[in-house]
């Protein structure tokens, strides 16, 4: 039977088109820093665990790094694959993590971006230690919500349409304050534990972003993601057509969303086999 987290997964293989147009992309001083910490060049092997659609495989391609880049939609692959055909030192091969075949491929670095969360932990931790050469990284990216005290933000504007329509769903409440996320510089962040401490220490660093929208635009925004994609078609539609009416009406037509990307990087720990 198909793990939970995998149906939930698929739900971005129903529109790859919208999922590459809408979602953030990674800031490059991101990249900079990856780079700077884990040593990454033109020599370099680099597993990327959940490409998606390859909003960061591109600038790890742009590194001059060899990438082998995994995902579970097909797809998502396909267009990841049209995406980075200028590429030739990149490569992406359909697969879930979980069920990937190494073939005996050990990396420099592996590379999660916004895709950790998906992996199974009782199989990913140890699989990526398993992949990775004496001395590799462990590098999960992503993007936490976040809002500001005094800025007007979507969700707060627009409760009650949340209510009306999908009424008391769990997954519904307010990002929280940057200055919350920021607090958390310790370990691989929720949900991610590595219980067995296969990857030391993390070196943690924050970038803020910022995506600006019309209301059609934080709609389509909002259709790419996991928490309204699981909706009913029809209830997440009426959902979103009222939200992007609420965004053109009293919102001026123009809303922000605003991020922290995080880069979270841990060296492989040698561990005994015995």
């Amino acid at each position: 039977m198909e793990r939970v987290e995998h149906q939930v997964g698929r739900v971005f293989d129903e529109v790859p088109e919208l999922y590459d147009r809408v979602r953030p992309a990674y800031p490059e001083d991101l990249f900079i820093d990856l780079a700077a910490v884990t040593g990454i060049d033109e020599r370099s092997s680099v597993l990327e665990v959940g490409c998606g659609t390859g909003q960061a495989t591109r600038p790890l391609g742009a590194l001059g790094c060899k990438v082998t880049a995994v995902e579970l939609g097909h797809n998502m692959a396909a267009l990841a694959r049209q995406r980075l055909a200028s590429m030739p030192s990149v490569q992406v091969e359909t697969s879930s993590f979980e069920d990937w075949d190494d073939r005996g491929r050990r990396f420099d670095v592996v590379v999660a971006a916004s895709s950790w969360h998906w992996v199974d932990p009782s199989i990913g931790w140890t699989k990526a230690h398993r992949a990775l050469k004496h001395g590799g990284w462990l590098a999960l990216l992503g993007h936490v919500v976040v809002r500001r005290p005094g800025e007007a933000e979507v969700y707060a504007e627009t409760v009650d349409l949340h209510e009306h329509f999908v009424p008391g769903h769990p997954g519904w409440g307010h990002p929280p304050l940057e200055t919350e996320v920021r607090s958390t510089d310790q370990g691989w962040g929720p949900p991610n534990e590595d219980s067995n401490g296969l990857f030391g220490s993390t070196i943690v660093r924050w970038y803020p972003t910022v995506q600006w929208f019309n209301g059609e635009g934080f709609a389509d925004l909002l259709r790419s993601t996991s928490l309204y994609r699981t909706l009913d078609d029809a209830v997440r539609e009426s959902l979103l057509n009222a939200i992007a009416e609420r965004i053109r009406t009293q919102l001026g037509d123009r809303v922000s969303r605003r991020y922290l990307s995080v880069l979270r990087v841990g060296q492989r720990v040698e561990v005994s086999t015995t």
